[in-house]
């Protein structure tokens, strides 16, 4: 096994999280252990999530309840917070396990909703093992996040159609 990298897939384009659930079925195809640590997409909207029970990919979500059947809650709860750090105690197990490949999902923008520091962050890149390939993603990763990322994709919105009013869908977004 090579020595695992950083991988980062941030920007304000659709397709963070799915460029990395797609690393993820590829490394389960080559017989890799992938764990997923969902941040800031709490609740059963996300159906991608039936599919990872099935392929038994190991996951857990931390909280923030931001989606529901009206739409997204943007405003932070304490909950919120005891979540994300719950999330990071998570990582420190998970870092204990024999995990080839730990996707964090959305994590970057917890530092944006002033959910988690900077700092927490980087310490959880620099402390992880040495084999594995730690996937971060969401909006909004800082500069310093960035320059430890071994592969950093933007994905960049050019037109999308939620601007001429059309609501996320089942099955396309989540």
């Amino acid at each position: 096994m090579s020595k695992g990298k950083i991988q980062i897939y941030t920007g304000n384009g659709k397709g963070k999280t799915t460029a990395s659930l797609g690393l993820a079925i590829r490394a389960l195809g080559n017989k890799m252990k992938v764990g997923i640590i969902f941040f800031d997409k709490g609740g059963n909207f996300y159906n991608e999530r039936k599919i990872l029970d099935k392929l038994n990919i190991e996951y857990k979500s931390f909280g923030l309840v931001r989606m529901n059947k009206k739409g997204f809650r943007f405003k932070n709860t304490k909950e919120d917070i005891l979540e994300v750090n719950k999330g990071l105690e998570y990582i420190k197990e998970c870092y204990k396990k024999d995990f080839d490949i730990l996707i964090l999902d959305e994590i970057n923008t917890t530092i944006k909703n002033k959910l988690l520091e900077e700092d927490k962050i980087i310490e959880i890149i620099k402390n992880k093992p040495k084999k594995l390939e730690l996937i971060l993603t969401g909006r909004y990763c800082t500069d310093k996040i960035i320059e430890l990322g071994d592969l950093v994709t933007e994905m960049k919105e050019i037109k999308h159609y939620s601007h001429e009013g059309i609501k996320a869908r089942q099955g396309i977004e989540y």
